[in-house]
């Protein structure tokens, strides 16, 4: 651990979010009639609290999408870069304060282990170094990491799975120690909480933790729980909440536990199971961003966000056309907190 760092728990003031556009050359380039509206709505809710910086290969036609679809352009900017495809949350920068300054880590992203193609995703925060987003100084780390497989509670902890951050496929050359040692260096962080358990079908990522269970203040985790015998799902996610509950906090109190609804199954026209989970919500100065689902338990999911961010506006974003892709809300968002953003 670096006692002069310390990775901010998301709920902590934020100069704005980075997003990166879906375009033709993408994966999406099937789906975007039905996605680039859901951009626009993240936009528009987002820029209603603070900034967004987005990535896009043609700004110009980006920026009249949301001028026409309501987004306070002035707390907007678009960069003109190439990207692969749009999840933020897992190339772009983990921001650490450092002497209380912040500095991004440019960790190495390689496509989820090498599953899909990630060579211009991993040069954006450089391009946007480039380009005068960032108010904070650039470092590339060398180690590949996603910001959707770590949650910060602030003080030093994190927590994660087994799944995704000692798979084979990210840092083969660390055992579970050394990574720990590692990510204590750079993170500032001084203890892991672990995961053994707990997966969604038709996820890409080798179980992001940001899918399952998500730190939240006064030592609460949120968590995904199914109550349904019959559905893969049962016996993992039940193993999992009884992980979260053996969880102690640092003064040695269990955790208060938020469990979050389960949306209905929802699959592709090939019949293949999508991800869609109540987890993946982002954070925001004074609201939350919640993933919905045409589903009869939206309700209940924005309810016990709300339980979990007293004080916040509850904000529900219907995020079906982002689940084709094999992700949902906040793995196309990444926070960038106070200090990290130039102003134009």
């Amino acid at each position: 651990m670096q006692p002069n760092r310390r990775l901010p728990a998301e709920w902590e003031p934020q100069d704005g979010v980075l997003l990166a556009w879906p375009h033709e050359e993408s994966d999406w380039h099937p789906y975007l009639e039905v996605v680039e509206p859901v951009f626009v709505e993240i936009v528009r809710e987002i820029s209603r609290f603070e900034r967004v910086v987005i990535a896009a290969p043609d700004p110009e036609r980006v920026r009249k999408q949301l001028q026409d679809g309501g987004a306070l352009m002035e707390r907007v900017r678009v960069f003109g870069v190439e990207t692969n495809d749009t999840w933020a949350r897992d190339f772009g920068p983990i921001t650490v304060q450092e002497e209380g300054e912040p500095v991004l880590l440019n960790f190495g992203f390689n496509g989820w282990g090498l599953k899909f193609a990630a060579d211009l995703d991993n040069r954006i925060n450089k391009r946007l170094q480039v380009l005068g987003a960032w108010n904070a100084p650039l470092q590339r780390p060398g180690l590949i990491l996603e910001g959707g497989s770590i949650e910060s509670d602030g003080k030093g902890t994190i927590l994660s799975t087994e799944e995704c951050l000692l798979n084979d496929n990210r840092n083969p050359h660390l055992t579970r120690e050394e990574l720990e040692q590692e990510l204590h260096g750079l993170l500032g962080s001084d203890r892991f909480l672990w995961l053994g358990n707990g997966y969604l079908a038709g996820d890409d990522t080798d179980s992001h933790v940001d899918t399952l269970a998500r730190l939240c203040p006064n030592d609460t985790i949120a968590y995904v729980r199914c109550d349904d015998p019959e559905d893969e799902h049962y016996q993992a996610l039940k193993a999992m909440e009884e992980e979260i509950a053996a969880f102690r906090t640092r003064d040695g109190r269990p955790y208060r536990m938020i469990p979050l609804p389960w949306p209905a199954a929802r699959f592709d026209e090939d019949g293949e199971r999508l991800p869609a989970t109540y987890a993946n919500f982002l954070v925001i100065n004074g609201a939350v961003l919640v993933p919905t689902y045409d589903d009869p338990n939206d309700d209940r999911a924005l309810a016990a966000v709300g339980e979990a961010f007293p004080g916040r506006e509850i904000v529900g974003v219907n995020c079906l056309p982002l689940i084709l892709q094999h992700g949902s809300l906040h793995c196309v968002t990444m926070q960038m907190p106070e200090g990290t953003l130039r102003t134009e």
